[in-house]
């Protein structure tokens, strides 16, 4: 029984024009990960008789994932790295490319990997929807492609270009998000497919995966184990954040109601939060304090050096999406999760 049922019929119950995708078979990379395996569950609850095809590298993960659908005639997991290209004999109607690299980490340890599934993996989504002439592709990106917030605005709108080092190893990842933007829009001119993009806030939830080295990852794992929370800066980085039902319930408002070719922040103006005010917050409801330490090398690469990311997500409010879960609701549901496991 999944733990968080009650989040997933939250989404499935958000008036949408669910109907378009009865019958259909739906591919959704990244299966395994936060994002990725909660919208898999979203998909398979809605009762529409929609196939799932969910691609990732780690089978065993997967059958840890999704124990529940496992069997489900509904349900084919592809173990495929998506920097190789994809050869499916299964006809797709919709793609939704969920698969990266996603925590700091990573964009240090393995910077080439993070750059080419972002391009590379996301030319053999395109191919695959080319080919199959995909109703849409729906892109999975990142606030991180505004960068640093060059003191000339308050909330990143879509058209906001903000400033990256590019001459770093950390803009390894905004780069490729950006990439993989600017792949899908020549795709569409060049192959007329139609895509649509959203761009994530930092998102937390109960679908966290144990590896995640995000900041906002490392407390709630923290406060879930009732252990004090590291904090490895002064906390004054300021952020937009999205509990994992709100972003999936976004992602589907999107992929459901978006115009073709426009890209839609998604984020909630109540959950902008200081790095310490987080800190402090998921501390106090641990019954821990907040102590402070230095990032090692690899953290100290990976890390993100934008002070101030915060979204404005009107465009998506206007096709009628709005957040459910504020940073405090959603922090108490995850930490109650993740206590359980």
């Amino acid at each position: 029984m999944i733990e968080f049922i009650d989040d997933i019929q939250y989404v499935c119950d958000l008036h949408l024009p669910w109907n378009e995708l009865k019958d259909k078979t739906v591919l959704v990379s990244g299966a395994t990960g936060m994002i990725g395996s909660f919208l898999i569950y979203v998909l398979l609850n809605k009762k529409l008789n929609i196939k799932v095809i969910a691609v990732g590298r780690d089978e065993k993960r997967a059958k840890e994932r999704f124990q529940d659908c496992w069997e489900s005639n509904s349900f084919i997991f592809l173990t495929h790295d998506i920097n190789e290209p994809l050869n499916i004999r299964e006809n797709i109607d919709f793609i939704i490319h969920a698969a990266s690299n996603t925590h700091p980490v990573l964009y240090a340890a393995e910077p080439v990997g993070t750059i080419l599934t972002n391009l590379i993996g996301t030319k053999n989504m395109l191919d695959l929807a080319t080919a199959n002439k995909a109703i849409r592709v729906l892109f999975v990106s990142s606030v991180e492609i505004y960068g640093e917030n060059r003191g000339d605005t308050e909330y990143f709108k879509e058209d906001y270009c903000g400033y990256i080092d590019c001459n770093t190893l950390r803009a390894g990842y905004p780069e490729g998000k950006r990439a993989g933007e600017a792949l899908c829009q020549a795709y569409r001119k060049q192959y007329e497919i139609d895509i649509v993009i959203g761009r994530l806030s930092r998102t937390y939830g109960p679908t966290m995966l144990k590896s995640d080295t995000k900041a906002i990852s490392q407390f709630i794992k923290k406060g879930a184990d009732r252990e004090d929370i590291v904090l490895k800066s002064e906390g004054k980085q300021l952020y937009s954040y999205s509990y994992v039902a709100d972003a999936v319930g976004a992602l589907m408002t999107i992929l459901l109601k978006g115009k073709d070719g426009e890209v839609y922040n998604i984020a909630d103006q109540a959950s902008d939060i200081t790095l310490k005010e987080l800190a402090v917050y998921i501390a106090d409801i641990a019954g821990k304090n907040v102590i402070y330490d230095l990032p090692d090398q690899l953290e100290l690469e990976g890390y993100s050096k934008a002070t101030k990311a915060i979204m404005d997500a009107s465009k998506l409010n206007a096709l009628g999406w709005k957040a459910h879960w504020d940073i405090e609701t959603g922090l108490l549901k995850t930490l109650e999760y993740l206590s359980k496991r």
